[in-house]
């Protein structure tokens, strides 16, 4: 398991900078850290997937840079804080997708995604009473989801490639 020693993200501790594009996009856009977790049972692959707070739609768990940590570790911590997942995170990152965030006044985002080997699932971890969980498969998965290039990166996940 991988945890910040100490640390719970803290709205007053997130370090979320803009990046300001030129290509006519008006808005700032944020980068955000998300967890591609899953396990292997019976030779086949399953993705850890969990809802959302506020329209209960299935989502990777995701969220803002973490000061001090690397972008896979920050991944890692909200790996914690929003599913329970204890495990081991690869530090290379499988691709990024883009989204608006709805409860920021669909603020863009961009999202880069790391890779999590779960090795065990707690059943308290903050974020406990909020959201549900759910194994499926990559290509169950990527119905679920709603973003298309999460989609796809999820649907074509390979851990032997690692």
């Amino acid at each position: 398991m991988y945890r910040l020693p100490g640390r719970q993200m803290k709205p007053d501790k997130i370090k979320a900078r803009p990046v300001r594009l030129t290509s006519g996009c008006k808005r700032d856009v944020r980068t955000q850290f998300g967890a591609l977790c899953y396990r292997v049972r019976r030779d086949k692959v399953q993705v850890l997937l969990i809802t959302s707070r506020t329209n209960r739609r299935w989502i990777l768990p995701k969220g803002w840079p973490i000061d001090g940590a690397s972008p896979a570790e920050a991944a890692a911590q909200e790996a914690w804080e929003e599913a329970g997942v204890e495990g081991r995170v690869m530090g290379n990152c499988l691709g990024v997708y883009s989204y608006n965030r709805a409860e920021d006044d669909d603020l863009p985002c961009v999202v880069a995604i790391f890779p999590i080997k779960v090795k065990r699932l707690r059943s308290d971890y903050p974020e406990a009473a909020e959201r549900d969980r759910k194994w499926v498969t990559p290509k169950k998965a990527s119905v679920m989801l709603a973003e298309p290039e999460l989609r796809q990166m999820v649907r074509d996940f390979d851990p032997t490639s690692l």
